[in-house]
């Protein structure tokens, strides 16, 4: 009876403790005149993301010579860029202009789900981009039947819904965790980490489903995407050409680096089971994979294409 007595203190303790109903976004705490300056050039990087992104979506729609599978998931990702740049650089930006950056707990949950689930459903696109070019470089023959509309709708839908079920599940353990001070995150925007250092409750539990929905999502797509690349890799290593090899490489070589830079700063802060206490290490890192990334995609991804380009000279009615 007396072993109960300890317990039922910290549980007395804990309901007693009031709970956190808003958070204070730290964001990048400079200087003032340094602020206004990162705030002018997080604001055009972000508008020229927003104008990329929409400009992609634009030609594949209304151009029919765009309208096949990887421009079908270019698309996606595309549009999957904009919500997702649009979903952290708000909060940043408002931390860069008026300093520490008040936020509800359900505008934070609720920004938390939607960063989430868009990083988990460009996980599983950029896996199924990979498998699309490793069909059409390996299995040029298939390619019509193996990346048929239907199979191309149902790997697009397959990840964003995958996507948001990862979310509601990582979303709703961490919502149900007890914040009862302090509140400030030391991040931009409203992340896993950061909430789990906050919390005055056991976390164990939740930790583990974040570990294990990280090694899932963020590994099982990195090496369904590392087994395509590796497999383009040793096709174009014996094909006859040497223009046509170095064509193949280049644009393998342009993506595996989008894959990497993603894939690397995203692993090292979430595949991890024990909360992160480098937050300033965190806070670059995530500058990385929230606005470096989205706005080099397009660029990588399409605007190096010799069939984007020619739709967007005819576009622009460039000669």
């Amino acid at each position: 009876m007396l072993l109960c007595f300890p317990q039922m203190e910290t549980s007395l303790d804990l309901t007693n403790m009031t709970r956190v109903h808003q958070f204070v976004l730290l964001g990048f705490p400079t200087r003032l005149g340094i602020r206004d300056t990162l705030f002018v050039i997080f604001l055009g990087l972000y508008l020229l993301t927003l104008v990329e992104n929409a400009l992609i979506i634009y030609l594949i729609c209304s151009h029919s010579e765009l309208h096949k599978p990887m421009y079908f998931f270019l698309g996606n990702l595309s549009c999957l860029e904009m919500c997702y740049v649009s979903t952290t650089m708000p909060t940043l930006l408002v931390g860069l202009w008026t300093g520490p950056y008040h936020i509800s707990f359900v505008t934070c949950m609720t920004q938390l789900f939607f960063f989430v689930s868009l990083i988990c459903t460009e996980c599983t696109l950029l896996a199924s981009m990979a498998y699309d070019r490793y069909v059409a470089i390996c299995r040029p023959l298939h390619y019509p039947l193996l990346m048929r509309p239907q199979v191309c709708l149902g790997l697009a839908l397959s990840s964003w819904l995958g996507g948001l079920v990862v979310s509601a599940i990582k979303t709703k353990c961490i919502a149900s965790l007890t914040y009862c001070g302090p509140n400030v995150l030391n991040q931009f925007f409203c992340d896993v980490s950061p909430l789990l250092n906050l919390s005055c409750t056991h976390v164990a539990l939740t930790e583990l489903v974040d570990f294990i929905s990280a090694i899932v999502i963020f590994c099982g797509t990195l090496l369904v995407s590392l087994a395509s690349y590796s497999a383009i890799g040793m096709a174009v290593l014996r094909m006859p050409s040497a223009a046509a090899r170095r064509k193949a490489f280049s644009t393998c070589a342009s993506h595996l680096v989008v894959v990497g830079i993603f894939y690397s700063a995203a692993l090292f802060i979430y595949c991890r089971p024990s909360r992160i206490k480098s937050m300033d290490l965190n806070k670059v890192l995530s500058v990385i994979y929230t606005v470096v990334t989205p706005l080099c995609n397009p660029i990588i991804y399409c605007l190096r294409n010799k069939e984007v380009h020619t739709v967007l000279k005819k576009t622009l009615h460039w000669p």
